[in-house]
């Protein structure tokens, strides 16, 4: 997360709509992906998808995002999830996830938060949704006490510059991004090409920054 600074998040029920996106991000230099625990049977979604990705991208990194209880997380894990992201901070969640050493990232919206995350085991901490919570500026003023801290914003990024600019300059780790990063209108005409070419174009960008 912190060597290339973005975090692809997306859910689709097709599980060929999801390998296709996972390789056109792939392609476009993204090496860890975020599935999103969305639909009902999303578990067996993940595990077509990770057990493909696996074979073909055997050096991609595969979690899932909008855990908010140990019993899905535990789920997960045994499907072969890398990390979990949470949109809150939840104990049980955090247990089951340092049992089985897997990378948990909850999220947080005060200090607080973030300082109770820390101690539950978080490496990276996650503020959402970002631009409620308070933005670049957030970030700024959390990591003047708390330099120590890893955060990825998701929601409120976009793969723009100025907006990247704004979040890295201000001490991210790394950036979630999803529906910006994958539009309506990208999917709907199959234009995967797209998405390849904003992957590069975000990652060079964050590569200015970071």
């Amino acid at each position: 997360m912190k060597e290339t600074g973005m975090v692809p998040v997306f859910y689709n029920a097709d599980p060929e709509v999801c390998k296709k996106v996972v390789k056109a991000c792939y392609d476009g230099g993204v090496r860890v992906f975020e599935f999103t625990n969305r639909g009902d049977f999303a578990t067996l979604i993940f595990a077509e998808l990770n057990k493909w990705a696996i074979q073909h991208y055997p050096d991609l990194i595969m979690g899932v995002g909008s855990v908010v209880d140990e019993g899905t997380a535990a789920m997960y894990i045994a499907l072969g999830a890398n990390f979990i992201v949470s949109p809150l901070t939840d104990e049980a969640t955090a247990r089951v996830c340092n049992k089985r050493k897997i990378a948990w990232s909850p999220g947080c919206a005060t200090a607080t938060e973030i300082g109770r995350a820390h101690e539950l085991g978080a490496e990276i901490v996650k503020i959402f949704p970002g631009a409620q919570v308070g933005g670049p500026g957030f970030v700024k003023a959390v990591k003047g006490p708390m330099p120590w801290t890893s955060i990825m914003p998701t929601g409120g990024v976009a793969p723009d510059e100025e907006n990247l600019k704004s979040w890295f300059e201000a001490g991210v780790a790394c950036v979630g991004m999803g529906s910006k990063l994958f539009s309506k209108k990208v999917l709907a005409e199959e234009n995967y090409a797209a998405i390849t070419k904003k992957c590069e174009e975000v990652l060079e960008i964050i590569r200015k920054y970071k």
